[in-house]
């Protein structure tokens, strides 16, 4: 490509800021629908997979552009829910996220091997059913819903590889999540979807699709990795804003670090992906119980004790139990068979309501004849009310404990651009009441790629 055609091409793109899904640690064994936080993950060229779009290669353009090293996507996630039981009223409700994409190959563009960059706008819209129909859940009903329906710049950073891709690092506006603790959206309940910490401490762990200044590196070795990372807080980041970042109001720096294994011959021959991770946050925040002489704030009155530093840990396992695998575009692998997993999260008591979550169920791929893509899905979870943050209640008050989701799911991947997943989910003491009507939603997840 010519230099001049080059840089128009370079700066046409960047203009656009259309990208493409978030970029993760280590591949998942699942696809996802494109709608939530951990996305399809490449470990190979960002453009060495094209997948089918409803609008085609533009007459060629697209396959150009590709080819010289600009990839171009969109996509639209959509989930609709109804709520036959639970709830102050029944209600239907459908929100959804948009998300546009440019990723640049600079080996393709400037001949610099091994570098990405990628920037990804985001807008969403639409209601919230757990608002307008008054279930008043600790997890989402609908993942996509949440941290302002508004247009962001999700995704801004460069990720360079190096010693033959056993290191790389990536810098500029990340959502934490893409990377650590990171986990397919397959599942509309929030329980099931994105990396954990960031739906029980999100008040500073910032899900997809907030971003924050930070850069990340890993060194990976055989089926090893270690990863290590440092991202700015700062609840400016939350704002309904448009911009490339803030520059003011940072409180903190979260560092998150990760350690995994992902055999593509573990149990059974099959693959599979294992992690365990923690974090610190230096920030500052109110204890949920104490004031500021380490007293009970609810008898007191005074003042809640500020607390220094805020810190979790969790884990993360994923593999395949039965079926086949074969290797996938980037790298990730094909599954047809049963897949399980089992996530676990702790937070730090001291500072958070949501103490702690475990999550688990199964992926299975390929369950009827002639539907080979189609897949089928299980998941149960259970998400605790730190205790001492409910202390300060009255005795009289009803106090909250725990609140169970069960979600069920089939995805029907109509075309290669086009899934439609209907799904049922039933959880159990909303809120965490157990005197609370148990709520009931039929639900459905599309994803169309533009």
């Amino acid at each position: 490509m010519c230099g001049p055609l080059r840089t128009a091409l370079v700066s046409a793109t960047l203009a656009w800021s259309q990208p493409v899904f978030a970029q993760a640690a280590d591949a998942p064994l699942q696809t996802v629908d494109g709608a939530g936080d951990s996305q399809t993950i490449q470990t190979k060229s960002p453009t060495a997979f094209v997948p089918p779009t409803f609008t085609g290669e533009w007459g060629g353009i697209r396959t150009r552009l590709r080819d010289g090293g600009v990839d171009l996507t969109a996509n639209y996630g959509s989930e609709t829910a109804w709520n036959p039981s639970g709830g102050t009223e029944h209600r239907i409700a459908e929100t959804g996220q948009f998300v546009f994409g440019t990723t640049f190959d600079t080996q393709k563009l400037f001949g610099l091997a091994g570098g990405t960059f990628q920037a990804t706008v985001t807008y969403r819209r639409g209601s919230n059913l757990d608002a307008i129909a008054g279930i008043d859940v600790l997890q989402q009903v609908q993942e996509v819903y949440g941290r302002g329906q508004t247009w962001r710049l999700t995704q801004f950073w460069y990720q360079q590889v190096f010693a033959n891709g056993h290191v790389d690092i990536k810098a500029g506006r990340l959502t934490q999540g893409e990377d650590f603790a990171s986990f397919s959206c397959v599942f509309m309940n929030l329980s099931f979807c994105g990396a954990p910490p960031g739906n029980l401490a999100g008040d500073y762990w910032y899900n997809w699709p907030v971003s924050q200044w930070g850069a990340r590196a890993r060194l990976r070795i055989d089926s090893y990795y270690v990863m290590l990372g440092a991202y700015e807080v700062n609840p400016n980041n939350l704002d309904n804003t448009f911009v490339l970042g803030h520059f003011h109001g940072a409180t903190g720096v979260m560092v998150p670090l990760e350690f995994g294994f992902t055999p593509s011959h573990g149990l059974s021959g099959l693959p599979g992906s294992y992690k365990v991770g923690g974090w610190y946050n230096t920030s500052k925040a109110d204890d949920v119980y104490l004031d500021i002489n380490d007293q009970p704030r609810a008898i007191t009155g005074l003042a809640p004790l500020r607390r220094t530093g805020r810190y979790g840990v969790y884990a993360q396992f994923q593999q395949q139990l039965t079926g086949t695998s074969t290797d996938g575009p980037g790298g990730t692998p094909v599954v047809h068979g049963l897949t399980a997993f089992l996530n676990i999260t702790q937070t730090d008591r001291r500072t958070t309501a949501t103490d702690n979550q475990i999550a688990g169920g199964f992926f299975y791929t390929g369950l009827f004849p002639g539907r080979q893509a189609d897949d089928f899905e299980l998941g149960l979870a259970r998400t605790n009310v730190n205790a001492r943050s409910i202390s300060p209640l009255l005795n009289t008050a009803a106090r909250p404990d725990a609140e169970y989701a069960a979600e069920i799911a089939y995805g029907l991947h109509a075309t290669g651009w086009l899934i439609l997943r209907p799904n049922v989910q039933y959880i159990v003491d909303p809120g965490g009441y157990s005197h609370v009507t148990n709520v009931v939603i039929i639900g459905l997840k599309g994803s169309i790629q533009f």
